[in-house]
C-alpha cells in the first residue's frame, strides 16, 4: 500500500515567498542608503576597480624586436579555442628562417570567453590576454579585431616584445 503525502495549504501559496523575498530586497535597500560604505558598487568611471596580475583581459599580439609580428601561423591557437572565434590566413615567407607567417589573423572578440587557452597553446608567445578590459564599439563589425588592432593599437605604444628570444631560439635550432 502506497501512501501519498498531499502538500499542506500553506505550501502552495506563492504570497510567503514572494513576501520574504520582498522584506529582503527592502533590507538591503535601507542598509545600502544609510551605509554606503558597506555598498559592494563603485561609482564607475570614477572610480575604476584595479584587476589582479593574472586577470585576462584583451588579447594582444606580440612583436619581434624588429618590429614584425611574432606570430608564426601554426593554428594552435585557433585549433584550441573553444569558441572558434580566431581565424588565421597563413602565407609562406620570404625570409628563411621562417616558413610562414599570418597575412590575417583575426579574434572575433563578441565570440570569445576569454578563457586563456589561445595563450596557453602559443608555442612562441605571440598570443597574449593583456590587461585592457574596456570594449566599445557602436555595432559588431568594430568587435572583430585585426593584425592592426591586436598588435599595433595605440594602447601598446608600439606592440608588446615578446619573452621569447630570436638570437637564443636559433642558437639551439628551434
Amino acid at each position: 500500500m502506497s501512501i501519498v503525502n498531499k502538500p499542506g495549504a500553506i505550501s502552495t501559496w506563492y504570497l510567503p515567498g514572494i513576501l520574504s523575498g520582498l522584506w529582503l530586497t527592502l533590507k538591503y535597500m535601507i542598509r545600502n542608503l544609510f551605509d554606503k560604505k558597506k555598498m559592494p558598487t563603485l561609482n564607475y568611471p570614477e572610480e575604476v576597480y584595479q584587476y589582479g596580475p593574472r586577470f585576462k583581459g584583451n588579447h594582444i599580439l606580440t612583436v619581434k624586436k624588429d618590429g614584425s609580428i611574432r606570430c608564426t601561423a601554426c593554428m594552435l591557437c585557433a585549433t584550441n579555442c573553444p569558441a572558434q572565434c580566431i581565424s588565421i590566413v597563413a602565407a609562406e615567407s620570404a625570409d628563411q628562417r621562417v616558413e610562414k607567417y599570418p597575412i590575417k589573423y583575426e579574434i572575433d572578440i563578441l565570440r570569445c570567453v576569454f578563457c586563456g587557452y589561445c595563450e596557453e597553446a602559443c608555442p612562441v608567445d605571440a598570443v597574449r590576454m593583456g590587461p585592457e578590459w574596456q570594449t566599445a564599439g557602436l555595432n559588431g563589425s568594430s568587435f572583430s579585431y585585426d593584425i592592426q588592432h591586436l598588435a599595433y593599437r595605440p594602447q601598446l605604444k608600439g606592440g608588446i616584445l615578446s619573452r621569447v628570444d630570436d638570437e637564443e631560439r636559433h642558437k639551439f635550432g628551434i
